[in-house]
């Protein structure tokens, strides 16, 4: 599992560095080539959080029930998410989440499915993801309709899909003064930096310490076992784990 956040609010260098020591590993923040867009996400912006060690996930939204309109809308905001991501540089083959922010309707649930599908077919350079409720990831993993899944708790009933890559689990919380909600995730984010540097996950990471505590618990010698904790303390360090 991975900590993160994501906000509206730019982030400066101090308030960057300083949501990494707190231990975060990535921010989501919003996509738009708008220049009057408050909350957009900059070019100058994108090289703080990436020097400061944070990942990048990437998320367009225009108003939150934008998607319960028509694939007509879909397109649109694809080809203006398209233009945002490739004006910041954001690297082929991550991923783009587009926001159902409203308590989406059994109802409404074609017309989301038709505007992440032609979100997705406008934005071919990049993997589409959809951030919504419990019922929302549920219904457009059931069709097919996007490959990547960010679940708010919001309009959820307790309930957390098995399929997401990231789960938001608090909201309108303020930390180092500024405004985020809360999240965490568990791999295949779609994630990106500036550096062009893709780090372990946390995940990868303990799949691959289990398979050394094995090795541990095999041997009987000093070196050997010094040996294995230093190379499980390397994997936590380049994952962005506390060492042990």
């Amino acid at each position: 599992m991975t900590k993160g956040f994501n906000c509206a609010t730019p982030l400066t260098n101090s308030i960057a560095t300083a949501f990494k020591a707190d231990g975060y590993d990535f921010v989501v923040r919003y996509i738009d080539p708008n220049q009057s867009s408050w909350k957009r996400l900059s070019n100058a912006e994108s090289a703080i959080i990436s020097a400061a060690g944070l990942q990048i996930i990437s998320v367009f939204e225009r108003m939150g029930s934008r998607a319960n309109i028509n694939g007509f809308r879909g397109a649109s905001d694809g080809l203006v998410a398209l233009q945002a991501a490739q004006d910041l540089g954001q690297p082929e083959g991550s991923t783009i989440y587009f926001a159902v922010d409203y308590d989406a309707q059994p109802s409404d649930m074609d017309s989301i499915e038709a505007y992440i599908r032609a979100a997705a077919i406008a934005t071919p350079q990049y993997s589409t993801g959809i951030y919504g409720s419990y019922a929302v990831i549920e219904e457009m993993k059931k069709r097919g309709a996007c490959s990547h899944f960010w679940q708010t708790y919001a309009w959820s009933g307790n309930l957390q899909s098995s399929s997401i890559q990231i789960y938001q689990y608090n909201n309108d919380i303020t930390v180092h003064g500024i405004g985020v909600d809360l999240n965490e995730s568990y791999g295949n984010e779609g994630w990106w930096n500036t550096l062009g540097i893709q780090p372990m996950s946390a995940v990868d990471a303990n799949k691959i310490i289990e398979f050394l505590k094995a090795g541990y618990d095999f041997v009987n010698d000093t070196d050997s076992h010094a040996e294995f904790k230093r190379v499980a303390n390397e994997l936590r360090r380049v994952s962005g784990q506390a060492q042990q």
